[in-house]
């Protein structure tokens, strides 16, 4: 018997729940910009201090994980599909905003999620 959509999302689930390691090159608030069809991916940076806890290099204070702050992005970046994105942020921009393998691939599980909501109209919601 193979798995059932409710069976993956239990995993997906719990392990959205774990401990992770921030990535001191920043961090992405990833949309979706319908009209031109766009998945939008907009780069923050942040110094990771001794606690583990990213914190805005210009005011020095804790970047709150799921309140709304007014910070001015780094770069936009943009692109019709998943792989487009992946292929400016990780390819073509230097150095490279990303530090963590694990935040690259973070960030394609994402990118493929938004592609799919995209495609199919389904709301997108960053993970």
């Amino acid at each position: 018997m193979g798995l059932n959509w409710e069976d993956l999302a239990a995993i997906d689930e719990k392990l959205s729940q774990r401990h992770l390691e921030l990535d001191p090159g920043g961090y992405f608030i990833i949309y979706l910009d319908r009209e031109s069809k766009l998945i939008c991916a907009k780069h923050f940076t942040n110094v990771i201090d001794e606690r583990g806890l990213a914190v805005d290099p210009e005011t020095g204070k804790v970047i709150p994980a799921r309140a709304k702050v007014q910070r001015t992005p780094t770069t936009l970046f943009t692109g019709k599909t998943a792989k487009e994105l992946c292929v400016r942020i990780f390819e073509q921009t230097k150095p490279c905003p990303v530090t963590q393998l694990a935040h690259a691939a973070y960030l394609g599980r994402e990118f493929v999620r938004a592609e799919i909501a995209l495609v199919t109209g389904q709301e997108y919601v960053q993970d």
